[in-house]
C-alpha cells in the first residue's frame, strides 16, 4: 500500500489483460499494422491454421438500406403520420360522445395532446383531471398536466 504501485496493476488500480492468452488475440493486428488473417488452431500443428476470409470494411454502417429503400420507408412513415393526424381530426369531436369515467377522459385527453401537440386540450385534460376522485390518481394526473404545460411552455423558448 505504499507509494509504488504493483507491477501486475495499472494506473487505475485494474489487472491489465494479458491478450497472450486468447487463441483468437492472432486475429488482431500483427507487429506490421495489418490484420493477421489465421484464425488459430486448437491443436498445436502450425502448418493446419485455417485461414479466415478476407473482411470488408469498406461499408457503410449507417444504413443497408438502398436509396429506393429509405425513400419507400420514408413515405411509408409519412403515410402513417398522415392518417394518425387525419384519426385525431375526426376524433376531437368525437371524443365527448364517450362514455368515460374522469381518470378515463384524463387519460384519453392526456394521450391527444400528446398525440398532435395541441395545447388547446390542456384545459380539457384539466377539467377532467379535476373530477377524479381518487386522490392518488388526481395527484398523478395533475402532475401530468404540470408536465405538459412545463413542454409546451419549454418548447417556446
Amino acid at each position: 500500500m505504499g507509494g509504488k504501485m504493483d507491477d501486475n496493476n495499472n494506473q487505475n488500480g485494474q489487472t491489465p489483460t494479458n491478450h497472450d492468452d486468447n487463441p483468437y488475440a492472432q486475429l488482431a493486428n500483427n507487429d506490421s499494422g495489418t490484420q493477421d488473417q489465421t484464425a488459430p488452431s486448437d491443436n498445436n500443428n502450425s502448418d493446419m491454421g485455417v485461414s479466415a476470409p478476407p473482411v470488408d470494411n469498406s461499408s457503410d454502417f449507417g444504413s443497408n438500406n438502398s436509396p429506393a429503400q429509405d425513400n419507400n420507408s420514408t413515405q411509408a412513415v409519412d403515410d402513417l403520420l398522415s392518417i394518425k393526424q387525419d384519426a385525431l381530426k375526426q376524433l376531437n369531436p368525437l371524443v365527448s360522445h364517450l362514455d368515460q369515467n374522469p381518470e378515463e377522459k384524463f387519460r384519453t385527453t392526456l394521450m391527444m395532446i400528446q398525440a398532435s401537440d395541441d395545447q388547446s386540450l390542456i384545459k380539457t385534460a384539466y377539467e377532467a383531471a379535476k373530477q377524479i376522485t381518487d386522490e392518488k390518481a388526481k395527484a398523478q394526473a395533475l402532475l401530468d398536466i404540470v408536465n405538459e404545460i412545463n413542454y409546451f411552455t419549454q418548447q417556446n423558448k
